[in-house]
């Protein structure tokens, strides 16, 4: 039934065969992690061949690494584009920071947000005190005029990129909000998450910045450059994985595949087998890991995110070319410093795509924006490409083997004797 969203008999292959073609990134970029947290912690922590310690990736699930950005930047003395300290000089509020946002869609000749999302939404913590979920969230009351998000925002810039994200939800409800009941929905579970993403992926460029007054006019570095894509591929490319892993667990339970007598044991295998990850110390079928993430015991698919991951780089580039902004053939303007930011023809390819819904099939939505009915994952080697190289080279030079293998044993069917 979670596949039928899809509406695609192979679908599990086709992710499997998107995996694949991202793998030799991730591995790329596991190697080097691993080689900076052996360096941080020793060989008796970190093994220079096997998986890492998931508890050292400053993530409780081990599902994203940025927190663990100052140890894995290219060139340390450098920082990468964080702009929070100039939004609070300049006085940034958290509705200033959604208008700003607002701005980016009508920039694109989308639509501005209706009087009911700035008088309903609730964009800032209570100052009452009220107790409240403050994960964001993106609301559409379904009456084709109320749309609201609930945040309590903070200003930074990694909530101005939350922002936009939760601002894509919305103009999506807009977009369609004139279909059936039943089609006010994106194409597939992955488009909705895509979109926003889609849509930071200019914001956060060092261009955007600049051209909205947060970042002064300055000369670009390259090493400035690639720590921005380091911190950008400890969120995407770390991810990947993960997201992939979680349904591909359930539906191998599902299915009968794996035995309720081996869900732990199972979860952890996929773990070390995709992720290249093993817990801090053994576990056993007396533990219940998976359900430490929130998706599991509330029984809510999670393959959408992996899809998101890579639909967001294959409608960037769309959006990119349409807009002037990239050219393949052209290095002096690389995928990743790609701002569509007052670009009307990227604006309607975006309006194009959204307002079908869940109207046709999702292949049909894809070929609106990108011109293909497949999903592809070479747009986010295309925007990673500088860093893979990097990559590559340093690996080569310190010599960290890419790859992982066993170091024994990361579940067993009964918790050790004490």
């Amino acid at each position: 039934m979670w596949l039928d969203d899809y509406d695609t008999p192979d679908f599990r292959e086709r992710l499997a065969a998107l995996w694949a073609e991202v793998a030799p990134l991730y591995r790329q970029l596991h190697a080097f992690v691993r080689g900076r947290l052996r360096a941080r912690y020793g060989d008796s922590v970190v093994s220079r061949i096997g998986p890492i310690p998931a508890h050292l990736l400053g993530n409780m699930w081990a599902q994203t690494w940025g927190n663990i950005i100052d140890i894995c930047k290219p060139y340390p003395e450098k920082k990468a584009a964080d702009v929070s300290a100039q939004m609070k000089e300049a006085g940034y509020t958290p509705v200033r920071m959604f208008r700003l946002s607002e701005e980016f869609f009508t920039s694109l000749g989308l639509e501005p947000m209706p009087d009911t999302f700035w008088n309903l939404s609730v964009l800032e913590r209570p100052a009452d005190g009220r107790e409240l979920v403050c994960h964001a969230s993106a609301w559409d009351f379904c009456d084709q005029r109320d749309f609201r998000i609930k945040q309590c925002t903070v200003v930074s810039m990694d909530q101005l990129i939350t922002v936009h994200h939760e601002m894509g939800h919305i103009q999506y409800y807009i977009q369609y909000k004139d279909l059936p009941m039943a089609l006010r929905r994106g194409a597939n579970s992955g488009f909705h998450e895509a979109l926003g993403d889609t849509l930071a992926l200019s914001v956060q460029t060092r261009k955007h910045l600049k051209k909205i007054g947060l970042l002064k006019e300055e000369k670009d570095d390259p090493e400035v450059d690639l720590n921005f894509l380091m911190l950008t591929a400890l969120d995407k490319i770390a991810f990947l994985p993960f997201g992939y892993l979680i349904d591909k667990w359930r539906w191998d339970l599902f299915s009968n595949v794996t035995s309720p007598e081996d869900l732990n044991c199972a979860w952890w295998q996929l773990r070390e087998e995709l992720q290249g990850v093993k817990p801090p110390q053994p576990r056993s079928e007396a533990d219940f890991d998976p359900g430490a993430k929130y998706h599991v015991p509330a029984n809510t698919p999670y393959v959408r995110y992996f899809v998101a991951r890579i639909l967001q780089f294959q409608f960037h580039k769309a959006l990119c070319q349409a807009a002037g902004e990239y050219d393949p053939q052209d290095s002096s303007r690389p995928l990743h410093q790609c701002d569509i930011y007052q670009s009307k023809e990227a604006g309607k390819l975006l309006s194009a795509m959204m307002r079908l819904g869940h109207s046709v099939p999702w292949p049909d939505a894809l070929e609106a924006i990108t011109g293909q009915r497949a999903m592809d994952a070479s747009p986010l080697r295309e925007y990673f490409r500088p860093l893979e190289e990097w990559l590559t080279k340093e690996n080569e030079r310190t010599g960290e083997t890419v790859g992982w293998k066993s170091d024994g044993p990361v579940c067993t069917k009964t918790p050790e004797a004490t």
